[in-house]
């Protein structure tokens, strides 16, 4: 029975070797001496000013979760298509509480802006 979990412990062991092996060379062929002159960036040329992150607005964030929620209701349909004639009334009624609860919330999304892009 342990035989079967053999391929994973491989996987684990060839995976934490890489990352080992990764971490090393970078060690190996990296700066030695490190410097203020060595640990500004070089790709613009430019004297770095300010801090180096922006503050991503929250709508952003609003946007990419009603995304991802509007995506998932493709997940739970697909099945539901699939063993559409199995389930019968009950499956259908089921599904028809489904769809309203998302429309609630699309609804209300809508209603608050969050769907409008600036």
């Amino acid at each position: 029975m342990l035989l079967e979990y053999i391929a994973i412990a491989v996987m684990i062991a060839v995976a934490t070797l890489i990352a080992f092996i990764a971490i090393g060379l970078g060690e190996l062929f990296g700066p030695k001496n490190r410097t203020e002159a060595k640990n500004m960036p070089y790709e613009s040329g430019m004297n770095p000013y300010g801090e180096g992150t922006r503050r991503m607005p929250v709508r952003f964030y609003l946007i990419a979760v009603l995304f991802i929620l509007f995506d998932i209701e493709v997940v739970f349909f697909l099945p539901w298509a699939i063993a559409f004639r199995k389930l019968g009334i009950f499956g259908l009624l089921e599904m028809i509480v489904f769809i309203v609860i998302l429309l609630i919330g699309y609804v209300y999304a809508w209603k608050k802006g969050a769907l409008e892009w600036e």
